[in-house]
């Protein structure tokens, strides 16, 4: 069972927390957090982008040019692709870059995704992360007492509209809460800033 040490917004410790090995303790598998990574930006692609063929630009309605006699090349219309203001020739049109995962298997990237933080000692656990006001410096001073890098997601176990609002203004930092996390989101950051609540609930969803 891994074992992590617990801070305070100053940057004191202020304890430990064993981790689940299931969640936090896992097997990583590199196979199955690419396919959760590719599946994540697919997702993200609208896929609403379109050209028009030629049946759909305006013009061409007639034939340029007789078909024989005139000495150049036969043409039906002059909104043909070879033709400026012509129509596009098999363009892009609107599809869906939808890609599906197995529920056990986002489980599992999920699990190879957080123990992999943990592995590399780039997760850090803070006793309660709360802010009192709209205050940014707060924040940031959290951010750097507690040694987060730069690049950084912050997991909430609760929608603290003051914390959130104060940390979205940290340029490379992230907000998210413990049941909006993804494994894009983990493996991108360079520090994974988990308030010790958020942990908790993390293995009281999961670790079932």
């Amino acid at each position: 069972m891994p074992e992590i040490k617990v801070v305070n917004m100053a940057g004191a410790e202020v304890g430990t927390m064993s981790l689940s090995d299931k969640v936090f303790g896992a097997e990583i598998n590199a196979a199955v957090l690419h396919s959760a990574v590719r599946a994540y930006l697919m997702n993200q692609r609208q896929g609403t982008q379109s050209t028009l063929t030629r049946t759909e630009v305006s013009g061409g309605g007639r034939k340029p040019w007789r078909q024989k006699g005139s000495g150049r090349a036969r043409q039906g219309s002059t909104r043909a692709p070879q033709w400026t203001h012509g129509g596009v020739a098999l363009g892009p049109k609107p599809r869906t870059y939808k890609v599906k995962m197995n529920k056990k298997v986002k489980r599992l990237a999920m699990f190879s995704a957080l123990s992999s933080k943990v592995a590399a000692n780039e997760m850090i656990v803070v006793d309660a992360i709360a802010a009192t006001e709209y205050k940014t410096k707060v924040m940031a001073d959290m951010l750097k007492a507690i040694g987060a890098a730069k690049k950084s997601l912050v997991v909430l176990a609760d929608n603290d509209s003051k914390a959130v609002r104060s940390l979205a203004n940290i340029a490379g930092v992230k907000v998210s809460q413990y049941n909006t996390i993804n494994v894009y989101d983990i493996l991108n950051c360079d520090s994974l800033v988990v308030a010790k609540a958020a942990v908790e609930k993390i293995e009281e969803v999961y670790a079932k």
